[in-house]
């Protein structure tokens, strides 16, 4: 059996150097310093920038990619103010926005941006996840 849990998530990039500048003006902490590649600490998992060709290289996949990945990632915030500055702040170092926040169908509000290489990450508030002491949602 494979136990549930997310350990590392690897964002493929196309230039480590601008990745890493751009996810240390996010305020992500860096961590265990490593050549070729860039860890963060995050309230879940670790999050890695790697080069994409080595990426799909060590995943004997093709590196070609068009469009969107089919995949994003979600920061959720305990409230709408939240969102709206950490928009603001994401705006502020040259984020692309995908889409502004707003009020959404499932009663929430978010938004997503885009990093460097257009991987998505979303905003976002949920008023029917409470948040525990490391911001991670409670799903009953």
């Amino acid at each position: 059996m494979l136990p549930a849990r997310i350990s590392l998530v690897t964002l493929g990039v196309t230039d480590l150097d601008r990745s890493r500048a751009f996810y240390d003006a996010l305020g992500f902490p860096r961590v265990g310093e490593t050549e070729g590649v860039a860890f963060y600490r995050t309230g879940g998992a670790i999050l890695s920038l790697f080069p994409v060709e080595s990426l799909a290289e060590d995943a004997h996949v093709s590196s070609e990619r068009s469009g969107f990945h089919g995949v994003s990632v979600a920061i959720n915030l305990a409230s709408e103010a939240e969102v709206d500055a950490a928009f603001e702040h994401v705006e502020s170092i040259g984020a692309m926005i995908l889409k502004a926040a707003e009020h959404v169908s499932w009663g929430g509000y978010s938004g997503y941006f885009a990093d460097p290489d257009g991987h998505a990450w979303e905003i976002a508030y949920n008023p029917h996840w409470p948040l525990d002491d490391q911001g991670l949602p409670q799903l009953g």
